[in-house]
């Protein structure tokens, strides 16, 4: 019997006056090296909301205020694990960003991405997530954890 998908997240700040986006570039773990949103594992007994603030307090130093879920990914990784990620993003927060042991963080702007440095489904998902879309997805992980091998999307609003 496979393990029930590990509840994770991910959460991004938008500041909508300069049109940035809060991205961090991950010093360890599933992705290192890679560019990606604020987010991680959920703690047991947290809920996603919970663990995406905390999770994008440890990696930025900035604290995000009245985030809203806007979509849902579940991540398969060839080696059976699965992450059940919650999508949140926000235009609001208290703070300011500063490296952390887990990630440097830096703002990026909103029309050019590095997707060249992200995941490949990242491209598919990151705009419907700025235009205000819910969508959901699956997407397969090779086992090395450095690359996309499948990916779904569909919009759900």
């Amino acid at each position: 019997m496979t393990a029930p998908p590990q509840l994770a997240t991910l959460l991004y700040v938008h500041d909508i006056e300069r049109d940035q986006l809060l991205l961090i570039r991950k010093k360890r773990g599933i992705g290192a090296g890679k560019i990606n949103g604020p987010g991680g594992k959920a703690h047991p007994g947290e809920t996603a909301l919970e663990a995406a603030v905390r999770e994008t307090q440890e990696e930025t130093g900035v604290t995000p205020l009245a985030p809203v879920e806007r979509g849902e990914l579940t991540f398969l990784i060839a080696d059976g694990y699965a992450l059940h990620c919650h999508v949140f993003l926000t235009h609001s927060w208290q703070g300011e960003i500063h490296e952390t042991a887990e990630a440097i963080p830096f703002w990026a702007p909103a029309q050019d991405l590095p997707f060249a440095e992200m995941w490949d489904d990242d491209r598919l998902w990151l705009p419907l997530l700025l235009a205000g879309r819910r969508f959901r997805g699956v997407v397969t992980i090779s086992t090395d954890g450095q690359s996309t091998t499948d990916r779904r999307i569909e919009v759900v609003d």
